[in-house]
């Protein structure tokens, strides 16, 4: 082989590792790619399913063979859970519809930097809870689950929601008008306290979900702070 030709052919091989090489770039940018959408889809529908889970009606049906909808406030929720099987039973649900938030979004936060994947991650889980999949889209008011998404990103931020809430339950006397402030008022307290990472946007998209949530009780009279509803 003469010196032209294998310098011909040198041209051409390294010709052709080029074209591989940029191959399998374009290949991992496209798989790369490929796998943010998945994520970016993956997690809220995670958040959805987790938050569908309507342990309160399960555990009543269990233990008393009653649907927690069909009295009290009508709603799937710890409350109406002590009020038909007790204050364990109750602080069994409590505790898993704040799992419920908890762990969607504390997987989307270990997987993904994105902010808007983990507060939509975190509204779906609260979503679902108040319109769960596995239980007639009738759930609770998403609450729990709501402070579940918090404490997944920032323990100090659950604290100040859960005193915004205590603080307002406190001064207006009832429990729905006092969610629905805390939906609207926990974004812009975050803000104000500079806890604006995370924990503000998870705010500011469940804060919408439990603001619409709760208005359907705009008008409920309540005989006590929160326990029960006046009987007409």
């Amino acid at each position: 082989m003469s010196l032209d030709n294998y310098a011909a052919l040198c041209n051409k091989t390294l010709h052709v590792h080029k074209l591989l090489g940029a191959f399998f770039i374009m290949n991992r940018y496209a798989i790369l790619a490929n796998m943010n959408i998945f994520l970016t889809l993956f997690f809220p529908f995670v958040g959805y399913i987790s938050g569908s889970l309507p342990f309160s009606i399960w555990i009543t049906r269990h233990v008393k063979h009653v649907d927690v909808r069909d009295s009290g406030s009508g709603h799937a929720t710890t409350t109406n859970t002590i009020r038909q099987a007790g204050f364990g039973w109750g602080a069994l649900v409590l505790i898993l519809d704040i799992t419920k938030g908890f762990l969607p979004t504390f997987l989307a936060l270990k997987f993904t930097n994105n902010p808007w994947v983990i507060a939509i991650t975190a509204a779906l889980a609260v979503a679902g809870h108040c319109w769960p999949l596995f239980a007639g889209f009738r759930g609770g008011m998403g609450l729990a689950t709501f402070g579940g998404s918090l404490l997944a990103v920032n323990w100090f931020a659950f604290v100040i929601g859960l005193g915004l809430l205590v603080t307002l339950l406190l001064i207006i006397r009832h429990g729905a008008r006092a969610s629905v402030l805390t939906g609207v008022l926990i974004a812009p307290l975050f803000w104000l306290l500079h806890l604006r990472g995370f924990e503000f946007w998870i705010a500011l998209a469940c804060g919408v979900v439990i603001a619409y949530r709760f208005i359907i009780d705009w008008n409920r009279k309540y005989r006590e702070l929160w326990l029960d509803r006046e009987k007409q």
